[in-house]
């Protein structure tokens, strides 16, 4: 099996290179038709063969890119959770693929006239994947995109090229190029990639990238998926558990050093309560990590430019009047190491002036605003980007219904931080800035599905009822019409 090579050297001749793979893909899925179940399971089975085949490469590779990211994380975040989506589809696929049944207008059901929803593959799907998880949100996706029966082209992220080259060289070994190929390279791959005639891509990563992605996109009309960020509140109940609150923020703040999309952002505390809260996420931490600096469970900042732009934060929200705290527990020197650790840092008095509130943060500083009433909170939210997600700590039904019910969010965990994307029968997906579209589980093969309508007309024995609706046109139409308008 060959993978697909691009000459960089060639500059404008990038999108021609990879335009001979998407033609080749197309052809032959136009020649060989929709896949059989048979051969999406293969496809499916082939995926889950390879992820165990390739774990401890995929592991290794992360903790390069990274400089230092756990082994066990990445088992779990990337290779489980590629493995687990797709062995879901595999048990559901073939109840998802049947037609799906839909009622005709009266009185055509009655007299044999049928309608039916075609679940078809849409041909060649492109995926532009990040750097955070650079394997799960690279193979995570197969389980919808070959469970619907499509071919894809992928492009992994240049900021993690030990991941990307495992990526490219897994593929190349288990796949035909007409089924998976796969290019490496930077920003000039990447906006090649983009610019081609998919039948639909998906692009996880920044806001700022997709606003790129989507208008080259739409030089061919292709259709998009898109898997954002932005900042995803935490509201925090006055009946809520502080000792369970605060730790399970801070799992989710300092898991891959809160790399996530889906990462809390930013903690609104009840006003009195916030020493509170920060003095039980600091014990959290300490908890969870006794030591951090050489601690292979906790993760590096991916880069030099990422690690600069989050002290920067730090520096400006001093600077502005916010009190800093780090989680150091062993009150270790970080001005020297090999990596680009950041001890979790919670900043507190947070206000909209300081960078950390203007922009998505993804790393393991975390702001706190305090409230009275609830409805400050609501209105604080609705005021800003529609945020990726959305989460409420408390006990207080009614309010939680009126937090959830006001407020708008890709999705939504309830006490709890970012767990609802590992429900594979939930869709996961954005809303305005934060993404659109949605893909996982049944959703995920629709997502990667034309949904064709199948309309069946009566037979010619009752042919001659049609003849109200044909010319020459007379009262019969018009008593139909008005029935219609009733």
């Amino acid at each position: 099996m060959t993978a697909a090579t691009i000459d960089q050297s060639q500059g404008a001749d990038l999108q021609a290179q990879m335009q001979a793979v998407l033609d080749k893909q197309r052809q032959s899925y136009l020649k060989d038709g929709p896949p059989s179940y048979e051969l999406r399971m293969d496809r499916l089975q082939r995926s889950v063969d390879m992820l165990l085949r390739f774990e401890k490469e995929m592991c290794d590779a992360v903790n390069s890119d990274f400089g230092s990211r756990s082994p066990d994380q990445t088992l779990f975040t990337d290779v489980a959770g590629s493995i687990g989506p797709i062995k879901h589809t595999m048990k559901h696929l073939k109840g998802w693929m049947k037609s799906e049944k839909r009622k005709v207008q009266f009185p055509l059901g009655l007299l044999g006239a049928k309608a039916r929803i075609d679940y078809q593959p849409l041909g060649v799907v492109g995926v532009i994947s990040p750097w955070n998880f650079p394997f799960q949100l690279t193979f995570a996706p197969f389980a919808g995109i070959f469970g619907a029966g499509n071919r894809m082209m992928i492009k992994p992220s240049e900021f993690t090229p030990a991941s990307s080259e495992v990526i490219a060289r897994m593929c190349a070994e288990t796949f035909d190029e007409t089924e998976v190929s796969v290019f490496t390279g930077g920003p000039e791959v990447g906006q090649a990639f983009s610019g081609l005639g998919f039948d639909h891509l998906l692009f996880t990563g920044a806001t700022s990238i997709a606003k790129h992605v989507m208008r080259a996109a739409s030089e061919n009309l292709v259709p998009l998926t898109l898997e954002l960020g932005g900042k995803s509140p935490v509201v925090v109940s006055e009946t809520a558990d502080l000792d369970v609150t605060a730790k399970r923020v801070m799992v989710g703040k300092t898991l891959n050093a809160g790399q996530i999309c889906l990462a809390p952002d930013y903690v609104y505390v009840p006003d009195g309560k916030v020493d509170e809260f920060v003095n039980k996420a600091e014990a959290a931490v300490t908890e969870m990590y006794p030591t951090l600096k050489d601690n292979p469970d906790y993760a590096s900042v991916v880069n030099e430019r990422h690690y600069d732009r989050l002290n920067s934060y730090i520096e400006d929200a001093k600077a502005k009047g916010a009190t800093v705290r780090e989680i150091n527990p062993a009150n270790e020197d970080f001005s020297q190491q090999a990596a680009h650790k950041i001890p979790p840092t919670i900043v507190v008095n947070a206000t909209d002036d300081m960078k950390i509130m203007q922009d998505e943060i993804f790393g393991p500083l975390l702001p706190i605003k305090t409230y009275k009433q609830v409805d400050e909170v609501i209105d604080y939210v609705n005021e800003k980007d529609r945020p990726l997600a959305l989460y409420y700590f408390g006990e207080n039904k009614a309010e939680e219904n009126h937090v959830l019910n006001n407020t708008t969010s890709g999705g939504v965990s309830v006490n709890e931080v970012i767990m609802h994307v590992a429900q594979e029968d939930l869709p996961f997906g954005g809303v305005g800035p934060a993404g659109m579209g949605a893909y996982h589980g049944v959703d995920g093969f629709r997502q990667f599905s034309h949904k064709k309508a199948v309309f069946t007309q009566i037979g010619k024995r009752f042919d001659g009822l049609l003849n109200a609706v044909r010319p020459p046109y007379g009262p019969d139409l018009r008593k139909m019409a008005e029935q219609m308008m009733k």
